[in-house]
């Protein structure tokens, strides 16, 4: 279950934020005895740091959290830090902050709540927030629920979130908001002209398919676009062990699509909005493909196959050529794709690349607002070379090692040609929890999207 907020009580214990630099005013504007309290629990306000202030009862009056120093953006959620600190209770902010910082802190609070308990029974929750007066809580409430569908999503075993499971997945979203949806599988998809989705999945008992969802009838045409590798083995080229244990979360990108295809739908944003998930296993059997095979793809492009565990970019191409033919509006993929996208900026910012200038300056901005963190990287041009092999028109796995995110986004765009394009290649996992962010599957870039939409496609 997706966490809300709880209904409006009196009996809510307040959760008063403070900063650092007003906390010598806000302990002056106490009585002594309060003061005095928070001074002898060495209360400091730093970021999450939280300290309960008592009535004469033993009950809880309030409870004051730190934010840091006024500017300080080290720790995203810095008021959901002190979440897994709280005592049992329902909560209430009582704060300074206003605007997109108290959205971040409402939200941050939010998420805090989120548990994986598929497999195990959840302690109770015993913590509750109250919409803080100011938001949007409809707004708010929505944004978590993505983010936790998501989270759960990436957080399955392969064995119980294979192409059936995740196709469920998307059909149930349909379901809930009254989208169309239809899927193309197995021998089916050579038959419909998807060569590279079938040729990829073809070795696992799990049928590969494209799953086609649709939503909205008037406004611009979105089209997004998940990679839905359901368990990656390498294929022939295979991963070591060490490597193959995270390989659940190579849907990642088809899971953050579904996350933010909620986000809008529960929303209603005014525009036509397309879903397209490639979902296969890339599996190992004597139907496998092989290094050195070409392969035909929907756009009539051939590929030479230089590495079996480049396959996240050949399923996305026959999609993107699909997509691509629906002229909508905006192409947006997302995938987690390359090793070499976490080298450059590590688990906790989703870079893109975009043929957008609208896309391009829009994107950072709302990224900041909403405090979910994006950088843009080039399609650098001069790179085309790199994934021109001799005896086809491209190569799926360039040799050499460098700029293996930007070689593999130049791939992605050469089956989209009549529309403006943006490519996520994101890490979708958090290796060490943070404030509202348990370690484990993790939605990233879904929020700047949707914040970005309005100017980008004039909303």
């Amino acid at each position: 279950m997706s966490p809300k907020f709880a209904p409006p009580s009196a009996t809510a214990i307040m959760l008063v934020t403070v900063t650092t630099n007003d906390l010598r005013a806000a302990l002056a504007n106490l009585p002594n005895p309060s003061a005095d309290w928070l001074r002898a629990t060495g209360f400091t306000a730093s970021i999450g740091e939280m300290a309960a202030l008592p009535n004469a009862d033993g009950s809880i009056q309030a409870v004051y959290v730190g934010l840091g120093a006024k500017g300080q953006t080290r720790v995203r959620f810095g008021v959901a830090a002190a979440a897994a600190k709280l005592p049992a209770g329902t909560y209430v902010l009582d704060t300074i902050l206003a605007g997109l910082a108290l959205e971040e802190a409402a939200l941050g609070l939010l998420l805090s709540l989120y548990q994986f308990d598929r497999y195990k029974a959840a302690p109770a929750q015993d913590l509750a927030f109250v919409a803080p007066a100011g938001i949007d809580a409809v707004r708010i409430e929505a944004l978590a629920a993505g983010e936790c569908l998501t989270r759960d999503l990436i957080n399955t075993p392969a064995a119980d979130m294979g192409p059936d499971e995740l196709a469920d997945a998307a059909q149930t979203l349909a379901t809930q908001h009254g989208a169309t949806m239809s899927i193309i599988q197995g021998d089916d998809l050579l038959a419909q002209n998807f060569p590279l989705i079938h040729t990829v999945g073809r070795a696992s008992p799990r049928k590969p398919r494209l799953i086609d969802m649709s939503w909205g009838q008037s406004g611009p045409k979105l089209t997004l676009v998940g990679k839905g590798v359901c368990f990656d083995t390498g294929g022939l080229n295979l991963k070591p062990g060490a490597s193959m244990g995270l390989m659940k979360k190579d849907m990642g990108g088809a899971a953050t699509v579904l996350g933010l295809a909620h986000m809008i739908m529960a929303l209603k944003v005014p525009l036509q909005l397309r879903v397209l998930i490639p979902a296969v296993e890339n599996s190992v059997d004597g139907s496998a493909f092989r290094p050195g095979d070409v392969l035909n793809s929907r756009k009539g492009l051939t590929v030479e196959i230089n590495n079996t565990d480049a396959e996240g970019r050949l399923v996305l191409a026959d999609a993107l050529a699909l997509a691509d033919e629906g002229k909508p509006d905006h192409i947006i993929s997302i995938a987690t794709l390359t090793g070499a996208a976490r080298v450059a900026v590590g688990p906790d910012i989703a870079p893109f690349f975009t043929t957008d200038d609208a896309m391009a300056c829009a994107l950072p901005q709302a990224a900041a607002e909403v405090a979910d963190p994006v950088w843009q990287m080039p399609f650098h041009d001069p790179y085309e070379a790199m994934i021109e092999p001799q005896i086809a028109d491209l190569d799926n796995a360039p040799s050499g090692g460098f700029a293996g995110a930007i070689t593999a986004a130049l791939f992605l765009r050469r089956f989209v040609t009549d529309t403006p394009y943006t490519h996520f290649d994101i890490y979708g996992w958090n290796p060490t929890a943070a404030p509202a962010r348990p370690k484990g599957g993790v939605g990233m870039g879904a929020r700047a999207i949707l914040a970005a939409l309005p100017e980008v496609l004039g909303l």
